[in-house]
């Protein structure tokens, strides 16, 4: 087993996600996947400083990780993947990468009238991002929205069709 679960959430390793999220899966590592922040010695340092305790953090780029997915080199770890958006988990499914469970957490709320569906509070679906959604759940991820740990489960099909 490689990945135990993802999270969407724009902020990336943060302290809801450190103290609640990474206690919750008690993996081996936490990796961010994200170009501009593996690119940014200042934001990488930041977030290794808040990483979570007893457990390794990988902040990589896209191509890094699939690579790294790739060539097996996670195969014996267990994995907690955050990323800003669905088309990276799309990405490692399609790359043969099982994620049995992804959670729609906290995005960026866009400009009023942007074509898409608000996923509870703290959440939106661009509408470009629901057929992504749509194979992803065709994978076989469970796909929830929840902000916090302790929040009820809300299935993505409560809010797009599926």
């Amino acid at each position: 087993m490689s990945i135990v679960a993802g999270r969407i959430d724009y902020r990336l390793l943060h302290g809801i996600v450190q103290g609640f999220w990474c206690p919750t899966y008690a993996t081996q590592r936490t990796m961010i996947i994200d170009d501009a922040t593996a690119s940014d010695e200042v934001r990488k340092t930041a977030m290794k400083m808040s990483k979570p305790s007893g457990q390794a953090l990988s902040i990589i780029t896209h191509e890094v990780a699939y690579t790294n997915f790739k060539a097996g080199k996670y195969d014996g770890h267990t994995v907690f993947v955050i990323a800003r958006d669905p088309q990276t988990f799309l990405d490692l499914i399609e790359q043969g990468q099982k994620v049995p469970i992804l959670t729609l957490g906290l995005t960026e709320l866009p400009p009023e009238g942007t074509p898409g569906v608000k996923a509870g509070r703290r959440a939106f679906i661009h509408e470009d991002e629901i057929p992504i959604y749509q194979k992803i759940v065709a994978a076989g991820t469970k796909v929830e929205v929840r902000y916090m740990t302790t929040d009820k489960s809300v299935p993505i099909s409560e809010y797009i069709s599926i």
